[in-house]
C-alpha cells in the first residue's frame, strides 16, 4: 500500500465520517437507555394485545346472528385495529429513540477518535501532494524523501492496525443508518394505516347513527334526564353514587319474576311466597382491559392533594383511541366539569368503570356497549384518568 493509497483511504473514511455526524438525528427524547429499552418492550406488548383483540372481536362479528351485536363487535374490532395502529407508531418511534441513543454513543466515540485522523489525513496528504522531481531541486533532500518514505512504508501496517476500529465503528453507523430508515419507514406506513382505519370507524358509527335513528328519541330524554343528575351532584362521587342507585334499581326490576302461570291441579299448588328474594348469583368482577395506551402519569393509591389515586391516570398520544373496558350499558357520556369529557359505564353486579379526560366522546348516554366499543378519543396533550369501582367504592382496575 502506497501513501497516496493509504491517505485516499483514509480520507474517505474521515468523510464518511463527518458526514454521518452531520446526518445523525436529534438526540433520544429519552432519559436513559433504560427508559428507551422499556418504552420498546411496552409497545411491543401493547402491539401484540391489540393485535389479539383484534381478531377476537373480528371472530365474535362473524358468528353474530343479530345484527346490532354483529355492527357491535365490528365497530370494537375497528377501535382495536386503530389501537393496533397507534401501538405500530409508538414501536417505530421508540426504535427510532433507541437508535438515537445508540447513534450518540458511538459519534462521541468517533468524535474522541477524529482529531488523529485528521492530523494524520492531514500530513498523508502534505507528502502525497509533494512530487518527486521537486525533491530533486534542493541537495540533500532527494535522500530524505527517500527516508521519509521508508519510513512511512514501514508505519503503514501499524497505522492499518489503529484505523481498523475506525472502520469498523463507521460499518456500525452505516448499519444504525439503515435501521433507523426501515424504523422511518415503519412509522410511516402505522401512520398511514391509522389514517385508513380511523376513516373505516367513522364511516361505521355513521351507519350505527342511521339505523339507531328510531331510538334516538329515548335516548336523547335519559341524556336529558342524566345531565340534570350531573348538574344536581357536588362531585362526581355523587354523580356515579346517584348513577349506581339507578343501576341498582334496574337490576331489581329486573330479577322480579314474571306473571305466575295458573297450576293444573290449584288445590295441591305448592304455597307462593311473595316476599321470598329471588336467588342472585355472586357478583364477578368484569373482563376489563385497560381502555387507552399511555406512560403511566400514576398508579392507584398514589399520593395526591385531594388524597391517595382512585383511579389510573395515563398519558396518551393526543388523540389516541379510548375503547370501553368491559361490556356494559353507558350510563353518562359528556363534558363534566373540571373534568373534561367523561364516560361512566355500568356493568354487571354493581360494578362501574369512570374515563375522564377525553376531547371527542362517540358513546351516548344509554347505549349498551361490548367491550372495545370506541367511547372517544384522547384530548391532546391532556391525561386520561380510569377508575374502576364496587358498589362505589374504588377499586384497583389492575388489581
Amino acid at each position: 500500500m502506497t501513501s497516496r493509497t493509504l491517505f485516499l483511504s483514509l480520507f474517505v473514511a474521515l468523510a464518511g465520517l463527518l458526514g454521518w455526524q452531520l446526518s445523525a438525528s436529534a438526540a433520544a427524547p429519552f432519559a436513559s437507555s433504560q427508559d428507551a429499552a422499556a418504552a420498546l418492550r411496552d409497545a411491543q406488548a401493547e402491539l401484540a394485545a391489540a393485535r389479539a383483540r383484534g381478531k377476537e372481536y373480528d371472530a365474535k362479528a362473524k358468528s353474530a346472528r343479530d345484527a346490532v351485536e354483529r355492527t357491535r363487535q365490528q365497530a370494537a374490532a375497528v377501535a382495536a385495529r386503530i389501537q393496533q395502529s397507534e401501538a405500530e407508531i409508538r414501536l417505530a418511534g421508540a426504535k427510532i429513540a433507541v437508535l438515537d441513543r445508540q447513534s450518540t454513543a458511538l459519534r462521541d466515540r468517533l468524535a474522541a477518535k477524529q482529531q488523529p485522523v485528521v492530523r494524520l489525513t492531514g500530513a498523508l496528504e502534505l507528502m502525497a501532494r509533494r512530487p518527486l522531481v521537486f525533491s530533486l531541486l534542493r541537495p540533500g533532500s532527494l535522500r530524505e524523501t527517500v527516508y521519509m518514505r521508508a519510513v512511512l512504508e514501514t508505519m503503514l501496517p501499524e497505522v492499518k492496525r489503529r484505523t481498523l476500529s475506525l472502520r469498523g465503528e463507521l460499518e456500525r453507523a452505516h448499519d444504525l443508518r439503515t435501521k433507523t430508515a426501515l424504523a422511518q419507514a415503519d412509522l410511516r406506513k402505522g401512520e398511514a394505516g391509522l389514517a385508513a382505519r380511523r376513516k373505516e370507524l367513522a364511516a361505521l358509527e355513521s351507519r350505527q347513527r342511521i339505523a339507531s335513528r328510531s331510538a334516538q328519541t329515548v335516548a336523547l330524554r335519559e341524556a336529558d334526564r342524566v345531565t340534570n343528575l350531573a348538574e344536581q351532584s357536588r362531585d362526581i362521587s355523587g354523580l356515579i353514587g346517584q348513577l349506581d342507585k339507578e343501576g341498582a334499581l334496574r337490576d331489581r326490576l329486573a330479577a322480579l319474576a314474571g306473571p305466575v302461570m295458573r297450576p293444573a291441579d290449584p288445590a295441591n299448588a305448592p304455597p307462593v311466597d311473595a316476599d321470598a328474594p329471588a336467588p342472585a348469583a355472586a357478583p364477578q368482577r368484569p373482563d376489563w382491559i385497560m381502555p387507552v395506551a399511555g406512560r403511566l402519569v400514576s398508579g392507584f393509591g398514589t399520593p395526591g392533594p385531594g388524597g391517595p389515586a382512585q383511579g389510573i391516570t395515563l398519558a396518551p398520544q393526543g388523540g389516541a383511541q379510548v375503547v370501553s373496558p368491559a361490556a356494559g350499558r353507558v350510563a353518562f357520556a359528556g363534558p363534566y366539569r373540571g373534568f373534561g369529557r367523561i364516560v361512566i359505564i355500568e356493568h354487571p353486579g354493581g360494578w362501574t368503570s369512570l374515563v375522564t379526560g377525553l376531547g371527542r366522546v362517540v358513546a351516548q348516554t344509554g347505549d349498551a356497549v361490548v367491550q372495545g366499543a370506541p367511547l372517544g378519543n384522547a384530548l391532546p396533550g391532556g391525561n386520561v384518568t380510569v377508575e374502576l369501582r364496587k358498589d362505589g367504592e374504588p377499586v384497583n382496575p389492575v388489581g
